[in-house]
Formats: C-alpha cells, sequence, structure tokens
C-alpha cells in the first residue's frame, strides 16, 4: 500500500478533500447545464400552474367589477325593460327565433313570450350580478350570470353600446375562474367552518334545485337537438350538464375525502381552469387594444388629429353640453386626447413586459374610459373596460386600495356608533 493512500485511511479524509481541510479553496460545483436549469424553470413553472389559482386578486376585481356593470346596466334600463328585451321589442320574437337557428346562440327569452317568463328572467339577472359581486356559492352564481347575461343579450341583437360585447365574453370566462377566493362571502365561510366539517348543506341544495331546473328544461325539449331555436346543437346541454356533473363531484369528495389524493387532484384542475381562463381574459384586453388603436390608424380623422371633435358635437353622445363644448371649442386638447388614445392603445400591448410601463399605460386608459363615461354617457361600457383592464393591475395597488377601503370603513362605522 502505498503511503497517500495509507494516510488517507488513517485520517479517514479523501485525497480530493485534504487541501480543502487544510485552508485551500474547494473547486466550484460544476454548472447545471442549459437543458438542467430549462427542465428546472418548466418543473417550477409547471408546478405553480397546477398548484395554486395565480391572480386571486385580480379575478376577485374581474367578478365584482362585471357584476356591478352588469346590474347597473339592468337597473338603469329597468323602466324600459319590455320594450328593450320584452314583448314590445324592436326585435320581434319570432325574428330572434330566426336568427337563432342559424347562429346557435342561447337564450331562455326564446322558449316563451309569456311576460312573467320575462319578468323573471330579467329580475333574475339582476339578482346574478349582486350574487357575483357578494361572491355567494359562486360556482352556480357564475353559471346564472352566464345564463341570463346570454338570454338578454341574445334576445335583442339591436341592442349594446359595445361594453355588452365584453360583459359577454366575460361572463363565459368568470365560469372557469376561481374568482371567489379572495374578497367574497364564500372565502369568508371557507375561512370560518366549512373546509374543516366538510358540510356545506346549502351548497349541496343549490346544486340539486339547479339540477332539477336543467332536467325539467332537457325534459320540455327547451335545450339539446330539439330546442326551439336550437337547431341541432347540443353544444349548450353538454355544457350545462357538464358543469353540474363537475360541481356534484366536487361536492362528493369534498365530503368524504377533503384531504385525499381525489380533492388534490380537483384542485390542480380547477387551479389550471382558472390560470388558463386568466390568460385568455388578459389576451381578449390586449386583442381589444390592439385591434381598436391599429383600426384608428387607418382612420384619416385619427390622422388628422380631429376624431374628437365630432361625437362631442352630437346630441346623442353630450349628456354635458357645456364641458363638450369647451373641450371641443380647444383645438389643441382635441389633437391632444386623440392623438394620445392611439398611442396608448397601440404601445400597451408592447408594454406588458415592462411592469412599470404597464401600470403608467394603464393608469391612462383607465382615466381614459372615466372621461368616456362622463364626456361621451357611455358608463356601462367605460366601467366594462376598467373591470376588464384591473386583470393587469399590480397586487400590491390592490392590497393597499382594499386597506384603504377597511380603513374608512372602521372610520365611519366609530362616527355611526358614536
Amino acid at each position: 500500500m502505498s503511503r497517500p493512500e495509507a494516510e488517507d485511511l488513517v485520517t479517514g479524509i479523501p485525497r480530493q478533500l485534504r487541501g480543502a481541510a487544510a485552508g485551500a479553496e474547494p473547486r466550484p460545483a460544476p454548472r447545471p447545464s442549459l437543458a438542467a436549469r430549462s427542465g428546472d424553470g418548466l418543473a417550477d413553472g409547471f408546478t405553480a400552474f397546477t398548484g395554486r389559482a395565480l391572480g386571486r386578486y385580480q379575478a376577485a376585481v374581474v367578478r365584482i367589477g362585471f357584476g356591478l356593470v352588469f346590474t347597473l346596466q339592468l337597473l338603469l334600463e329597468w323602466p324600459h325593460r319590455r320594450e328593450l328585451y320584452g314583448d314590445r321589442a324592436a326585435w320581434s320574437l319570432d325574428l330572434a327565433r330566426q336568427l337563432l337557428r342559424e347562429d346557435h346562440a342561447f337564450t331562455v327569452l326564446a322558449w316563451t313570450g309569456d311576460r312573467w317568463w320575462f319578468e323573471a328572467v330579467y329580475h333574475l339577472g339582476i339578482l346574478a350580478g349582486v350574487l357575483m359581486v357578494l361572491g355567494w356559492r359562486t360556482r352556480a352564481s357564475s353559471v346564472l350570470f352566464l345564463v341570463t347575461v346570454l338570454s338578454l343579450q341574445n334576445r335583442s341583437v339591436l341592442i349594446g353600446d359595445g361594453g355588452d360585447n365584453i360583459v359577454h365574453l366575460m361572463a363565459v370566462y368568470l365560469v372557469f375562474t376561481r374568482s371567489a377566493e379572495v374578497w367574497s362571502l364564500d372565502a369568508r365561510r371557507a375561512r370560518r367552518h366549512v373546509r374543516a366539517t366538510g358540510h356545506d348543506w346549502p351548497g349541496v341544495l343549490v346544486w340539486t334545485v339547479l339540477g332539477g331546473l336543467l332536467a325539467a328544461a332537457q325534459l320540455a325539449g327547451r335545450i339539446g337537438w330539439d330546442g326551439p331555436g336550437g337547431g341541432p346543437d347540443p353544444g349548450w346541454e353538454v355544457f350545462f350538464w357538464t358543469l353540474w356533473g363537475v360541481a356534484g363531484l366536487w361536492y362528493v369528495v369534498n365530503r368524504r375525502r377533503p384531504h385525499g389524493e381525489p380533492r388534490a387532484v380537483l384542485d390542480a384542475l380547477a387551479n389550471m381552469l382558472h390560470n388558463c381562463a386568466l390568460l385568455v381574459i388578459g389576451a381578449q384586453v390586449v386583442l381589444v387594444y390592439a385591434t381598436a388603436g391599429w383600426y384608428k390608424v387607418q382612420g384619416a380623422r385619427w390622422q388628422d388629429g380631429t376624431a374628437l371633435y365630432y361625437p362631442l358635437h352630437l346630441d346623442y353622445f353630450t349628456p354635458w353640453p357645456g364641458l363638450a363644448g369647451w373641450l371641443g371649442s380647444s383645438a389643441l386638447l382635441v389633437f391632444a386626447i386623440t392623438y394620445g388614445t392611439v398611442l396608448v392603445q397601440v404601445a400597451f400591448p408592447f408594454t406588458l413586459l415592462n411592469r412599470r410601463l404597464k401600470n403608467v399605460l394603464l393608469a391612462l386608459m383607465m382615466l381614459e374610459h372615466l372621461g368616456i363615461a362622463v364626456l361621451l354617457g357611455l358608463p356601462v361600457f367605460s366601467l366594462a373596460m376598467i373591470a376588464a383592464d384591473a386583470v393587469f393591475l399590480p397586487t400590491g395597488a390592490l392590497l393597499w386600495l382594499a386597506e384603504r377601503v377597511r380603513t374608512d370603513v372602521r372610520r365611519v362605522r366609530a362616527l355611526l356608533l358614536r
């Protein structure tokens, strides 16, 4: 046996580490390869994608915002609801059914022309909007919200100012989000006892009632292949039954094995659906601004900077004639706002990689929509766009705003209790 090997047996220190034990610097660990680093990044990303619902606060603001928008719209239109969507509408029920046979859209108002049915659906829409704002039984409330939104908007295609299209799309997307994780009655109930005990009998009752209504509609031929105006398209039938079945599976698993592997699998699937839906909402907002901006670039009035002048001098779009007249009389302001609108909308999709610049443009666009609501009298459209923009709001700003609201509420409550 050689002398170095004998020294190793005596000391127990490998020869490679003798230099480090003597005070020499150890050799640096080999750097992971690009493939290894890429694999680790993909693994971390997949874990985050399936392990938790991303953008919970943004999703909650979108839910509250569109619930408020739809509720406000129905309340504003309540005195003229029959002329807009009911038996007195210019778009008659026969015309609506003819169009439904062609585009296979969904509306329960095509089932019958009775006034009581229309009144029930209209006021159910108001209730659905309020439930979305409160976040009560959101899995069921979001489906009810979707049904009422589609039913009213597909009943009269002549009604709308652009904001209805955003509400229409977001009502579909919100069904697939976990938008009640925070700032909702569902979150409050979860923090107390429901998840700990596994009992949720009110939720089971809601699920049973909705299943009974869906079965009654199915047996009556109102959805599916034989639905009036539906044509040979079972898509809505499959969609609603799938949602109902998944909700039932969730209740069963949560009741029997709330901490087992089936619940973990359902949570992972729900998280993936939520994250995909939130990504689609963001992509939808980007698409709206990108297409709006590039279409404006091609317009002659937008190119010469006078586009804003014309709506400010139309009686239909001037709820405040004095303010609109003052703004329209300034050529510099009209030019600056016209060009600023185009620049912000075209630039916004390219600023998503720069957080600070994105936040600045986001604030400018929200101020722009507030101006549209006041100057042009389009509150529903403006509030719908602001609610959609909320998907890009920074979490820190939302938490700061929530804390300010809580503080103000405590102050008001203390003053009232004096």
